[in-house]
C-alpha cells in the first residue's frame, strides 16, 4: 500500500491508494479468516498471557524466597514440590506473614495451571475433531498446540501456489546447495508435508 500513497498521508488519499494497489494484476490478497480461525487465534492468545503470567509468578515466588535464603533446584516441577513440602513443614525460618503470603501465591499458581489446562484439554479436543489437525499432529516434532496454531494462522492452504510460498510466509528460509557458482534451493520435507497437511 504504500508505495501508492501520495505525501501528506489522509483518509482520501488512503482511499486512493488502495483503489490504485487493487486494480495492479500482480497485487496479491490476502484470505480473511473465518469465525473458527479466530476464535482458535484467541484461545491461544489467552494461554500465551496465561503462561506468561504463571512464569512471572514462578519468577517471583522464587525470588522472594532467595531473599530469605531458601534456595530450590531449577525447573518448575521441583519448585512446585519445594513449595509444597515448605507449606507443609511447620518448622520453617519463614514468618507467620510470608508463609501467609506464600501460601496464597501457591494457589494463584494452582488456578492457572488449571486454566491452562483447561484450555490444553481444548486444544486437544480440537485437534481429534479436524482432519487437517490430526494430519499435522502426526509428523514428528508437530503437537497438538503447534497443529491448531497453524492451522488457525493460515487456514486453507490452497492461497499458497507451493510449499515454498508457505515457508516464505512463515519466515522459514530454504536449504540451499551451492556449487561451481550455480545455486539450488532445495525444498524442506517439512514444508512439504505442512503444505499438504494444511490443503
Amino acid at each position: 500500500m504504500r508505495p501508492y500513497v501520495k505525501i501528506q498521508k489522509n483518509d482520501g488519499r488512503d482511499a486512493e491508494g488502495i483503489a490504485k494497489a487493487a486494480s495492479r494484476p500482480t497485487m496479491r490478497f490476502v484470505e480473511l479468516k473465518n469465525q473458527e480461525q479466530l476464535d482458535i487465534q484467541t484461545l491461544h492468545r489467552v494461554r500465551s498471557r496465561l503462561v506468561a503470567e504463571r512464569r512471572s509468578l514462578i519468577n517471583q515466588l522464587r525470588a522472594i524466597l532467595l531473599e530469605r535464603g531458601t534456595i530450590f533446584p531449577v525447573g518448575r516441577r521441583k519448585l512446585e514440590l519445594g513449595i509444597d513440602g515448605m507449606l507443609a513443614d511447620e518448622d520453617t525460618t519463614l514468618s507467620p506473614r510470608l508463609r501467609q503470603l506464600v501460601g496464597e501465591l501457591r494457589t494463584e499458581w494452582r488456578d492457572l495451571d488449571a486454566r491452562i489446562e483447561a484450555l490444553n484439554g481444548e486444544f486437544i479436543e480440537l485437534a481429534r475433531n479436524d482432519a487437517a489437525a490430526r494430519r499435522l499432529t502426526s509428523i514428528s516434532g508437530v503437537g497438538v498446540l503447534n497443529a491448531t496454531a497453524l492451522i488457525a494462522a493460515v487456514g486453507d492452504a490452497s492461497s499458497f501456489a507451493k510449499a515454498r510460498d508457505l515457508g516464505t510466509w512463515l519466515g522459514l528460509v530454504p536449504r540451499q546447495h551451492t556449487t561451481g557458482g550455480r545455486q539450488h534451493q532445495l525444498e524442506t520435507p517439512l514444508l512439504e508435508v505442512l503444505f499438504m497437511s494444511c490443503c
